[in-house]
């Protein structure tokens, strides 16, 4: 008799902690179309912050933590360093860059996004003092911050082949 009425406890317990479970949470809403024009925007921004040569405009589009991966050259970590780095650059009179992005995608998660593309870069070489071209491709990584807005976190530049003089 004991063990009919444990058995009965144990089966109106089960039912009574089955109803009080929660429901899932609703599935995050689908924001990736928003998130790749963001990252877009973002790209659009941070060309015209290279065309004024502003080396303060470009580096608020990058975590204070990013990395830059340019060919022939050790890993540039963090804004401070990558500010350095910019700065003999964007005091060349023959600097110009464009870029082209032709893919940008956004996880599912919603908080990491990429692009890619390719870039042209014309410079006076600082042994030479030759201004040349170069012709390459990027992969720029983003993380959503958490104001919404996104940010490059690894910035990874290879060239298609050596620089070549410059067309005038």
């Amino acid at each position: 008799m004991h063990n009919r009425y444990t058995w009965a406890a144990a089966f109106a317990l089960t039912v009574i902690l089955a109803g009080c479970q929660q429901a899932p949470p609703p599935p995050a809403p689908d924001t990736h179309d928003a998130d790749v024009k963001a990252i877009r925007d973002v790209e659009t921004a941070l060309a015209q912050a290279w065309a004024a040569k502003d080396a303060d405009k470009i580096m608020a589009f990058y975590t204070d933590d990013a990395s830059v991966f340019l060919p022939d050259s050790p890993v540039i970590n963090g804004t401070a360093a990558m500010t350095a780095s910019l700065k003999p650059l964007l005091a060349d009179k023959n600097l110009s860059a464009t870029s082209v992005s032709d893919k940008v995608d956004v996880a599912k998660s919603g908080d990491l996004g990429y692009s890619q593309g390719t870039n042209t870069v014309t410079f006076t070489d600082s042994k030479t003092k030759k201004v040349l071209t170069v012709k390459g491709k990027y992969v720029n990584v983003f993380k959503k911050q958490a104001d919404g807005s996104w940010k490059v976190v690894a910035d990874i530049i290879n060239e298609d082949a050596p620089p070549t003089a410059a067309k005038k």
